[in-house]
């Protein structure tokens, strides 16, 4: 039976200290990656600011729509529905159909 060499082990350790090295830094300079970082932080900040636009604009819009509803559900329209919820008068349809 023949015996590994010690260069085989030599190569063998190296191999692992390789992969269990550190990774490369980071080729680009200080200042490049820190205005990267920097720009990255302030589109998060641009997009939180939108997010939350979009937040307000949809509470404000479903506040409208509830009210729409609940003006629309008030005693003074009820006469327009009939039993079954659906509208007695169809307000898109053409008039001279409608005959009026």
């Amino acid at each position: 039976m023949t015996r590994p060499s010690s260069s085989f082990f030599g190569l063998i350790l190296l191999l692992i200290g390789h992969a269990a090295a550190a990774p490369e830094p980071d080729p680009r300079p200080r200042a490049v990656r820190s205005s990267a970082c920097q720009e990255h932080t302030n589109l998060h900040g641009r997009l939180d600011v939108v997010e939350k636009r979009v937040e307000v604009t949809v509470e404000k819009l479903e506040a409208e729509l509830a009210a729409l509803l609940e003006a629309i559900e008030a005693p003074k329209w009820r006469p327009l529905l009939d039993n079954t919820g659906h509208t007695a008068v169809d307000i898109l349809e053409d008039p001279v159909q409608r005959g009026t």
